[in-house]
């Protein structure tokens, strides 16, 4: 009879624990904005080979985390200035695709934001080029609209990744533009800061790492493409696209854990 009791008390024990295990796992909308690095141009198949798609299976194979949505907001060519509110071009399709994940109520909604490589063009892309102020007025003016909206959301900000400082394809990047882009990251590290008083918990750092990477793999992990001074590297390759999305992928498991 004791033997009868202490296996059904155990029993109980048991689904009680995998109940709570399951419950526990933390489900999570991604939302990923950013421009075509983010979008996946150049791929074969940017719905299945985008730094998002790899991003999402990283996280979704880090124990803690249950069911995983995302929607890949990147646009080729786009900037700051272009996910601006104000602007009306990239803004509807993210708050579009953010409502629709909204709708489960489960689920923590995540933004997770690369941008600064259109911004830092000498030319061509709207806007450019964007100054190190006014980047981080737009990712500010970004993010302060997205936390009027939804209201527990969580915002990432990653430094965007190195391109090789020949490049010049529609638009002009080259070495000015290079030394721009870098000069994203204190902005960046500045905003996080400044958020820590204004939005506790809500908008972190993400990934600061990829620039590095690429930039001393950038023959095998990004495209060749031919410009107006050469052979340049931007965009990532399919092997460059799984290490961007890792990076990504790591950094929001980073910060939901």
């Amino acid at each position: 009879m004791t033997n009868k009791k202490f296996s059904s008390l155990f029993l109980i024990l048991l689904i009680v624990c995998c109940s709570f295990s399951i419950q526990s796992k933390k489900n999570l909308n991604l939302v990923f904005i950013g421009d075509s690095i983010t979008h996946g141009s150049r791929l074969k198949d940017f719905t299945t080979q985008a730094p998002p798609v790899f991003a999402t299976g990283y996280i979704q194979k880090k124990a803690g985390f249950g069911n995983i949505q995302f929607s890949n907001q990147g646009v080729s060519g786009y900037t700051t200035v272009d996910f601006l509110p104000a602007t009306k071009k990239a803004w509807p399709k993210v708050i579009a695709a953010a409502n629709n994940l909204y709708n489960d109520k489960s689920a923590t909604l995540v933004f997770s934001i690369m941008l600064g490589t259109n911004d830092s063009a000498i030319s061509g892309p709207n806007g450019a080029p964007v100054s190190a102020q006014n980047y981080r007025a737009n990712l500010k003016t970004i993010a302060d609209s997205l936390f009027n909206r939804y209201p527990d959301c969580k915002i990432i900000v990653n430094h965007p990744i190195w391109y090789s400082p020949n490049t010049n394809n529609r638009s002009v990047y080259l070495q000015e533009g290079l030394t721009r882009l870098q000069s994203y990251f204190d902005e960046i590290d500045a905003l996080v800061k400044e958020y820590k008083t204004l939005h506790p918990k809500q908008l972190f750092l993400g990934d600061t790492k990829a620039f590095r990477y690429f930039k001393k793999r950038y023959q095998t992990d990004l495209g060749s493409e031919q410009g107006g001074h050469g052979t340049f590297y931007l965009h990532p390759n399919e092997k460059g696209a799984v290490a961007l999305g890792n990076y990504w992928g790591k950094a929001i498991a980073k910060v939901l854990k």
